[in-house]
């Protein structure tokens, strides 16, 4: 099929799906393909009446899960932790004090940075039950250290460390506070040191944290939960942190992807481990360091699919496509779409990019 049939293809699935849904308020999307001569850009939708526009910060949820892996990958290049290490060398005695009591049995020193990034703790998922209680209660304060206290003393665990995978904001949020402790500064301040300056990233920030280098020309797009505008809630970013919380135009995305599969982020056998270091996720999907890898699955999932990246509840999405040597980057901007949005970047925008030549 050619280039021109594909684009046009891509372009109507996306426009259709979000004219046909009346949840969703705004979506984006960027594909892109230096073999293909490709750099599509796409919005539908408003926001507070502005109509969508391509160029339009997005929050990308759990997109930014990767930004706080591949510091913690570049503190591992700069020696100053190892993926094997115990949380316990990195974090204080008062705030991981009996955070992983299972069955009766302390567990804590046996948590590894490897299993925060691999999600493989047992920890419980404080993200889910504070974003509940702040949506009723838009007052509701929590710093990330507080959330961890708090999921320590109000939830239950699941199993010992490394024995399963169990998703959960948790595990990102204790990764924040070793980078807080590695570096000596702020996450978001990390987020601006290792990748928005040096990328020049210069329309993205941490939510609620700080500040685009460059005033944006549009607002953040909206975005909601149950038809909830959930960025009205000054609080959110709390609960967020290192668990999500960048804020970027699809632009800015595209060169921090293309950056870290071109290995000048970090080197080649650093994202190989990242990648390869997995855990079964789902049907066709395997979570690694902060990576989704979507493999070869017969009938249900084609090998011509494979790609790898991340996905937020959004319905937020940033991925590599090898075979086409093409990158995916969007977001529907509504909670409805978690899994609705990486089905779409899959069956509606990679299927048709595989037809190239």
């Amino acid at each position: 099929m050619s280039r021109e049939k594909v684009l046009i293809k891509i372009e109507n699935s996306f426009r259709k799906t979000v004219q046909k849904d009346s949840k969703v308020n705004n979506a984006y999307l960027l594909v892109h393909s230096d073999k293909h001569d490709i750099h599509l850009k796409l919005a539908e939708g408003s926001t507070d009446g502005i109509q969508a526009n391509p160029v339009q910060p997005n929050y990308m949820a759990s997109v930014g899960k990767l930004f706080t892996a591949t510091i913690i990958a570049k503190l591992y290049e700069e020696c100053k932790l190892k993926f094997n290490d115990s949380i316990t060398e990195h974090l204080d005695a008062e705030l991981i004090a009996g955070l992983h009591i299972y069955k009766g049995k302390d567990y804590t020193d046996q948590i590894k940075i490897k299993d925060l990034l691999g999600q493989r703790t047992g920890l419980p998922d404080a993200f889910w039950p504070l974003l509940d209680k702040l949506l009723t209660e838009p007052d509701f304060n929590i710093s990330p250290r507080e959330a961890i206290i708090w999921s320590k003393e109000n939830m239950e665990l699941s199993f010992e460390p490394g024995q399963k995978f169990e998703y959960t904001d948790t595990n990102y949020y204790l990764l924040g506070l070793i980078i807080e402790e590695i570096t000596g500064g702020s996450f978001a301040e990390a987020l601006n040191n290792y990748f928005f300056e040096p990328l020049e990233m210069k329309n993205s920030h941490m939510l609620g944290y700080s500040k685009p280098a460059k005033e944006p020309e549009y607002p953040m797009a909206n975005f909601y939960k149950d038809e909830i505008k959930v960025n009205e809630f000054k609080n959110y970013s709390q609960i967020d942190y290192a668990g999500g919380g960048v804020v970027a135009t699809m632009e800015d995305l595209l060169k921090f992807m293309k950056a870290l599969v071109n290995n000048q982020l970090i080197n080649a056998d650093t994202l190989q481990i990242m990648q390869e270091n997995t855990s079964k996720f789902g049907i066709g999907i395997d979570y690694g360091y902060g990576i989704w890898k979507v493999k070869t699955v017969p009938i249900l999932m084609p090998k011509k699919l494979n790609c790898w990246g991340v996905v937020g509840v959004t319905g937020a999405f940033m991925f590599y496509h090898p075979l086409t040597d093409s990158y995916v980057i969007g977001n529907f901007n509504d909670a409805s779409y978690e899994s609705k949005g990486v089905r779409f970047m899959l069956l509606k925008v990679l299927k048709e990019l595989a037809k190239l030549k």
